[in-house]
């Protein structure tokens, strides 16, 4: 146990970093590199949401990491390997000193006397330099100089980075570096039915808003083929078999986002609108994953947890995001299956299908961006589900009355000064799922799927990963 805790009241910097930043080459430079900006700044994500009391280490590091997925633009996939990575590498090390939960990954005793969240910090910066590939050393500077020296504190560095080049090893063959590429390799056969997904078109972007550019292949395809943290294979929580394209099934979901999710949509509401405006994040932001932990934050600081429980608590959410990006990624590329966009505009007679609400409509745009990767399922439902699922977990319960603003208003300024309010977490991923609809990116059976599979495997992971020693 420690005996000293870090001053987190302050969010002053290394005498280094702060001579570092001034003038204005240093300034470029240090953007060069991605320094994280403090609590307390405008563009630190826990300044939003974090009560200054309840600042401590697992939320600092949670900002850094989401404040270099903004400032990197990781893409949504690469984000939650990230996120899951370095939460889980900052738990195991604290872990092994403090030896409260059982954990599935050997890593051993740590020194007795080290202090604990010393030893997070290291192995988080540890990990999250490979995960992001680049130095982390003002960020380590700056969190150390807030620990009094002592052999505690050295015995946590040592300790620390010892446990993040473990996990690094550990997850060398993990299948991650070879999905970085939007290179198929023959994990998954394309379709060769009218249900095959191809790309929407290089036209696409909203204004204001988010655009993408050209593009030849689906984002990612081998993503879903990485080694999980929490689940028992890649293709544990595959969900079923999408719609046969004939089927009176796939005309009730055909009709209904061709009315509901077109830029000129009559039959979506106002709120239905800044639903899928306020989930859409990305591709500039935190991402979905990101969203979710933020809102992690937001809730889990009141709970009086301690140290190794608010780390067991994020380690287990970022596990499962990362989880729920390969299982939505292996649904995706397995099923490769259309988005609504390329059916509604170009391939509705080619499905056979007799009722005679599926037409072409050459002229159709979804309401937001379509993403440049198959259809079914939902990666966001998926995140969605399985953050919320999670969260109730560790809170004790679902009936959690909150409201939350947007963390990347920037990202759509449609959203400014716009705070929507909830009665439940439950409430929450349903709503951040249907958004996905309301914008016309996705079938209605895109998000029930990916929902089920969020839930189950959230649950999975709390009751089987990290079991409290008795």
């Amino acid at each position: 146990m420690r005996s000293h805790s870090p001053d987190f009241s302050t969010g002053q910097f290394d005498p280094t970093k702060r001579q570092f930043l001034a003038g204005a080459a240093a300034a470029s430079t240090l953007s060069a590199i991605g320094c994280a900006n403090p609590y307390g700044h405008e563009a630190s994500y826990l300044t939003q949401v974090l009560q200054p009391q309840h600042q401590n280490t697992v939320f600092h590091w949670a900002d850094i990491a989401l404040q270099q997925v903004r400032n990197q633009r990781v893409l949504t996939p690469r984000a939650a390997y990230n996120y899951g990575l370095t939460m889980a590498t900052g738990f195991l090390a604290a872990n092994g000193i403090e030896q409260a939960y059982g954990e599935p990954f050997d890593i051993g005793e740590g020194p007795r006397g080290a202090d604990p969240e010393v030893a997070y910090g290291v192995a988080f910066a540890t990990a999250a330099e490979e995960a992001f590939q680049q130095s982390f050393f003002f960020e380590r500077a700056a969190f150390l100089s807030r620990f009094p020296d002592s052999e505690a504190k050295s015995l946590g560095v040592e300790w620390g980075r010892a446990v993040g080049l473990k996990v690094l090893q550990m997850r060398t063959d993990d299948g991650s570096e070879p999905s970085e590429v939007n290179y198929y390799f023959d994990d998954y056969p394309r379709r060769t039915d009218v249900l095959r997904w191809r790309p929407t078109a290089p036209f696409y972007s909203a204004s204001p808003g988010p655009a993408f550019s050209s593009f030849d292949r689906g984002l990612f395809p081998g993503h879903g083929r990485i080694k999980p943290w929490t689940m028992k294979g890649c293709s544990q929580f595959r969900s079923a078999d999408f719609y046969d394209p004939a089927s009176p099934e796939f005309a009730e979901v055909f009709d209904f986002i061709r009315r509901i999710g077109g830029e000129d949509s009559t039959l979506r509401t106002a709120d239905q609108t800044e639903i899928a405006l306020f989930w859409e994040d990305g591709p500039w932001g935190i991402t979905p994953p990101g969203h979710f932990i933020y809102i992690a934050v937001q809730l889990l600081q009141e709970r009086e947890l301690s140290f190794i429980e608010l780390a067991r608590a994020f380690a287990l959410i970022g596990m499962t995001q990362c989880d729920s990006s390969i299982c939505a990624w292996d649904t995706k590329y397995h099923y490769d299956i259309l988005r609504p966009e390329s059916a509604i505009r170009s391939r509705a007679l080619k499905f056979g299908n007799p009722d005679p609400r599926v037409v072409l409509q050459p002229d159709w745009r979804s309401y937001i961006p379509t993403p440049e990767f198959p259809s079914y399922t939902s990666g966001h439902s998926t995140f969605g589900a399985a953050a919320a699922e999670m969260i109730a977990l560790i809170y004790g319960r679902d009936d959690i009355a909150f409201s939350g603003r947007s963390p990347d208003e920037v990202i759509w300024p449609q959203l400014r000064g716009v705070t929507r309010h909830w009665t439940s977490l439950s409430q929450i991923a349903e709503e951040n799922g249907l958004s996905r609809i309301y914008g016309g990116v996705h079938w209605k059976i895109d998000d029930s799927a990916a929902m089920d599979a969020g839930r189950a495997l959230a649950r999975q992971a709390f009751h089987s990963t990290f079991p409290k020693k008795t």
